[in-house]
């Protein structure tokens, strides 16, 4: 996400040119941006990016320690920036004999 090189429709645009580029809100082209602060699919954890800035400003979010932390929190618990846009399940530690 901090670098753009996420599973997002801008950068399919420039990278994977058959995958779909818009998001599946509607919005014509998924940008990173858009899912930080306007996709309705993540509304619901959109206070965790809140809490390093208020106004959810992209130089505070992807450029200071609190923003990172918090950007870090809202992938992990929304799946934003995943290849399906879900959570990921956690994987069990392997039980070794």
């Amino acid at each position: 996400c901090r670098t753009g090189h996420a599973f997002t429709g801008k950068y399919y645009s420039k990278f994977v040119p058959n995958e779909n580029v818009d998001c599946p809100c509607r919005e014509p082209l998924q940008t990173r941006e858009h899912i930080l602060r306007e996709c309705p699919r993540y509304e619901d954890h959109r206070h965790i990016l809140k809490k390093a800035s208020q106004d959810i400003c992209l130089a505070d979010i992807l450029g200071t320690k609190e923003g990172v932390e918090a950007l870090s929190e809202f992938v992990e618990i929304s799946g934003a920036f995943t290849k399906t846009g879900q959570p990921r399940k956690q994987h069990e530690t392997p039980e070794y004999k």
